[in-house]
């Protein structure tokens, strides 16, 4: 009698389809159109995704309200979608009526079609200062949206783009088909989405001039950090990270609250201001020229170094950074130790205590590079600024910490493109005036 085989351990396996398909989905996501699509679905032409809302009108007002359907870690963070496309936008028609009409109508479409979740589709259209300087009448006071300063910009990077299109549409969603199957729906590809007829599309009002990419999640980063340019050898980035520097982010204690960054009068009453920037890691040196503790100093403090107190990858943290407790001894770490950290340097532009960003940063390898797509919300663009500046950390150079020494992670960032746009209330999110009524 033959004796019966031992049970087959399959985990590998079924690991190695895990990132296989995870592969597939990232390169369809980066390649986008028809095609991609295709690869997704495996010719299957339906997208299996939620079924959306009869009746658009009763989805929040605020576009960027997605806390509520989104899914919390373990230890109550907010996670994010892992798939993510931002198509820069130009206006190729004269914002009419007409042209408002289409936007609104294809939109909504997209709502009632799938649902409003991550399992679904979360989206926000913003406009740039430029789209709003057609117009002959001044943008509302009660929003601060101004033009970017090149001069500031370019002050901390010589080879920065910066947005002069109309606008910018965010798709997130868990599934990367469905990200693809909006995305060929608002442009023409697809008449149809989700088992629903499309009756019009973004075509004709927009054209798309650029188009980015990104994903977040705990094991895709160690999954693409094989064969990318500018990762060291030896795969460095922990399997439980959802960003390429190694470590959880987005704590709830270091986060705005939705209400935080929503604009409170005004015609846009209800919406909010959005940056995004996109930087290239240098994580090469990164991971090389450091080690785990240096790493931690650098984006935590020096004091989260010397507890112990981050972990592999942030697991240790749970939902508060605890970097307000270290920010008095900013100076002294930089004097003594020669080593401000990020997140150190960052909780001293809160106010009153409190976050003023919300940030929905992704990873990206647009172009075969490493890089971060920072996205961030804020109720004014000025707090951004002040965030911005205290990144910077220019007082620290009296103390020999400069930007290629000890101050943050600013050695290890390179800013390659920089946008900032307004994301009106939902209600008039289809090409606004100025001043719209109210």
């Amino acid at each position: 009698m033959v004796p019966p085989s031992p049970p087959v351990d399959r985990s590998d396996a079924t690991a190695t389809e895990d990132r296989s398909r995870r592969a597939v989905l990232r390169a369809a996501v980066a390649t986008g159109g028809a095609a991609a699509l295709a690869a997704c679905l495996n010719d299957d032409p339906m997208v299996d995704a939620p079924s959306g809302i009869g009746d658009p009108g009763s989805l929040p007002d605020r576009q960027h309200a997605w806390n509520d359907v989104l899914a919390e870690d373990r230890d109550g963070n907010v996670s994010p979608p892992e798939h993510h496309v931002f198509l820069r936008l130009a206006l190729s028609t004269e914002p009419t009526d007409a042209a408002r009409d289409t936007v609104t109508t294809a939109l909504e479409e997209v709502e009632r079609a799938i649902e409003w979740s991550p399992e679904g589709i979360l989206f926000t259209l913003g406009y740039t200062p430029a789209y709003f300087g057609r117009f002959d009448a001044p943008l509302d006071d009660a929003v601060d949206l101004p033009e970017p300063d090149p001069i500031a910009v370019l002050a901390a990077e010589s080879d920065v783009s910066i947005d002069t299109n109309d606008a910018l549409l965010h798709l997130a969603s868990d599934d990367a088909a469905t990200v693809l199957a909006v995305e060929n729906a608002l442009f023409s590809d697809r008449d149809r989405l989700n088992g629903r007829s499309m009756s019009v599309s973004l075509e004709g009002v927009f054209e798309r001039t650029g188009r980015r990419t990104g994903f977040v999640g705990p094991g895709l980063p160690a999954d693409r950090q094989r064969g990318l340019e500018g990762i060291p050898d030896g795969e460095p980035v922990p399997e439980e990270a959802p960003f390429f520097v190694g470590f959880r982010s987005g704590f709830r204690s270091s986060q705005a609250t939705e209400d935080r960054v929503t604009i409170r009068e005004g015609a846009f009453a209800g919406g909010s201001t959005q940056h995004v920037e996109t930087l290239e890691l240098e994580l090469d040196v990164w991971f090389d020229a450091n080690d785990h503790d240096e790493r931690v100093a650098r984006l935590f403090s020096p004091d989260h170094a010397d507890r112990e107190a981050v972990g592999e990858y942030g697991e240790r943290l749970g939902t508060d950074t605890d970097v307000a407790a270290v920010t008095d001894a900013v100076h002294d770490h930089a004097s003594e130790r020669g080593i401000v950290g990020h997140a150190q340097k960052l909780a001293r532009a809160r106010e009153d205590g409190e976050p003023v960003l919300l940030r929905r940063d992704v990873n990206t390898t647009d172009g075969d590079v490493c890089g971060l797509h920072f996205v961030s919300l804020q109720r004014e663009l000025s707090e951004f600024t002040r965030v911005r500046e205290a990144m910077a950390g220019d007082e620290f150079r009296r103390h020999g910490v400069g930007p290629r020494q000890g101050n943050g992670i600013l050695r290890y960032i390179r800013l390659r493109r920089w946008g900032d746009y307004l994301v009106p209330p939902r209600s008039i999110r289809a090409l606004p005036t100025p001043a719209p009524e109210t």
